[in-house]
């Protein structure tokens, strides 16, 4: 009993300092704070790997969730705030990047692939189906002789026995 209680103090004290800072901003209307609640969630953190700002503690994501407030205050509207954002940290920072010249690799390069393998794959199949010996190419007249000699040697033995 002792353990368990221990364990469950331990796993609360951990628990508490383990939440994320949260950010206090006030916003007019709740229009305003749902825009704000979207763009910080669609955005992703240009330090972390896979975080959007809004669950990032990376303190360029505080920063960006500071200046994402900012602008909304000034009244910019969401693409314009996604356009600074973009020309700032490049194309990383959207989930979903814009089909260009250079991000053609990452859009359809997955598939290319796939496509790829199966060609591979079909290829590999064709030539193992034509090395495969037909009955016909299987022996030659003399290995015929030569295995039905051994063969009645062997049911000779056999008899023997």
């Amino acid at each position: 009993m002792k353990r368990l209680l221990s364990s469950a103090i331990l796993g609360l004290a951990l628990l508490g300092s383990a939440q994320a800072a949260i950010d206090t901003y006030e916003f007019a209307s709740e229009a305003e704070r749902q825009r704000y609640r979207s763009l910080v969630e669609e955005l992703r953190c240009p330090k972390c790997q896979n975080q959007n700002i809004a669950d990032s503690d990376a303190p360029i994501a505080m920063d960006l969730r500071a200046e994402i407030y900012r602008m909304l205050e000034e009244g910019k509207d969401d693409q314009q705030i996604i356009e600074f954002l973009v020309a700032r940290y490049g194309d990383f920072v959207l989930y979903k990047p814009p089909v260009t010249a250079r991000t053609l690799l990452l859009w359809y390069g997955p598939a290319a692939l796939l496509v790829g393998g199966f060609v591979l794959l079909g290829v590999i199949v064709v030539r193992r189906r034509g090395k495969r010996p037909s009955a016909q190419n299987g022996l030659s007249a003399d290995e015929q002789q030569r295995l039905a000699a051994l063969l009645n040697q062997a049911s000779m033995d056999k008899k023997d026995r």
